[in-house]
Formats: C-alpha cells, sequence, structure tokens
C-alpha cells in the first residue's frame, strides 16, 4: 500500500487543489504542526495526498496519481460539473479510465477500478 503522494503547488492553489481532491472522494486532514506553514494534507481511506507549498512547482508532464473512483460515472460528471475536462483513454484491463488536470497542472488518472479488478 502506498501511503501517500506529495505534490508541489503553490499556497494560492491550496483552496482549489483542495476542492480537487474533495470531487475524488478524499476529505482535508490537519498535518502535523510542524507542517501546517507549509502544507495541506487529503486523504481518503489510508491514502494521502501532501500538497507542499512552494512558489515554482513542478507538475511532471507524463507522472501521475491514480485513484480507483467509487462511483466512475458520478465521479467524472462531478469533474465536468466543476469545470475540469476528463480525457477518456484506452482501457488496457477493461477498466473505464481517464486524465484529469488537478488546479495545480499535476496529472491524475481516474479509473473505474484497478487492473486486479478488486476497489
Amino acid at each position: 500500500m502506498i501511503h501517500h503522494v506529495a505534490l508541489e503547488v503553490r499556497e494560492g492553489d491550496a483552496d482549489a487543489c483542495v476542492a480537487f481532491w474533495a470531487l475524488l472522494g478524499f476529505t482535508e486532514v490537519e498535518p502535523p504542526g510542524t507542517l501546517r506553514e507549509r502544507s495541506r494534507w487529503v486523504q481518503r481511506a489510508e491514502t494521502q495526498i501532501h500538497l507542499l507549498f512552494t512558489d515554482d512547482p513542478v507538475a511532471p508532464p507524463q507522472g501521475h496519481v491514480a485513484v480507483v473512483a467509487r462511483d466512475y460515472d458520478a465521479t467524472l460528471a462531478a469533474l465536468r460539473d466543476a469545470g475540469f475536462d476528463p480525457h477518456p483513454r484506452h482501457e488496457h484491463w477493461g477498466s473505464p479510465r481517464c486524465f484529469v488536470r488537478d488546479p495545480a497542472g499535476h496529472r491524475v488518472e481516474v479509473m473505474q477500478f484497478p487492473p486486479l479488478g478488486g476497489v
């Protein structure tokens, strides 16, 4: 299990990024006191996304975070309603999946189920 992924964001984009991750089922959690000044965290089940503040964030063009959407169609509708543009991709293992960019420019893969077929 991967516990967390850290993504660089501008502090001014943090609210929009937290709202984006909420569309994917993540809720904001408090980071430890020593990290509150420089990050915000979101969590779903045991997985966290750490949004690390920086003035010049790096969003890799191909690297990405992948998440399973509990209700894939409703999640895509919520993303579209919020102004995001999910791009469908080939179903390599039979799972509907797409890519979307978060407000900081990070590439996020959203899939109905993972390659091994479980959620």
